[in-house]
């Protein structure tokens, strides 16, 4: 199923971010994620979420602005990538999508999880894959409306005490 397609808002773009960007892709992530009550501020995953650099070595990062301002930041992995922790060998997957709360229900969101799609699907890859935690229900309705589907087969939990749910897009 290809999700449905729509044009971006007036002023959005997705591209991939600059280098000189990275700090400000790590510090706008950990912002929603903490901000969102998503991530504890003191749990160690927070260096992960801050270091863009990092992912960029085996991701492809890109980002969502607004007028000319950053508002969202997303990690697509290719199949090889060490941090695809779901997907195949046919399958790409995207971590970490990050979209600032002044921004969401803009399309910022919508826009970034397309271009990985569209990542994938010109890859001649099977389909696109994600783990998200429960309590983000705004990005499972995201997901949802652009075609995925729960995955609960594949549910895990990458530390005691969080539970991640999944997600399948197929095409």
């Amino acid at each position: 199923m290809s999700p449905p397609t729509t044009a971006p808002p007036s002023g959005l773009t997705v591209r991939t971010a600059r280098p000189d960007e990275y700090a400000a892709v790590g510090a706008l992530t950990v912002d929603v994620y903490v901000g969102g009550g998503y991530m504890n501020p003191e749990s160690t995953y927070i260096a992960t979420l801050r270091d863009t650099a990092a992912r960029a070595a085996t991701t492809e990062i890109l980002v969502a602005e607004l007028g000319g301002t950053l508002v969202g930041a997303v990690a697509y992995c290719p199949p090889e990538s060490p941090l695809a922790e779901l997907a195949g060998p046919d399958d790409g997957e995207f971590r970490m999508l990050a979209v600032l709360p002044s921004a969401q229900g803009r399309g910022a969101g919508s826009a970034l999880v397309r271009a990985c799609v569209e990542r994938a699907r010109a890859a001649g890859l099977r389909g696109v894959r994600l783990s998200t935690q429960p309590n983000m229900t705004a990005a499972h309705r995201l997901y949802e409306r652009l075609g995925f589907h729960r995955t609960p087969d594949d549910d895990w939990s990458p530390v005691p005490g969080l539970l991640l749910v999944t997600y399948a897009l197929a095409f």
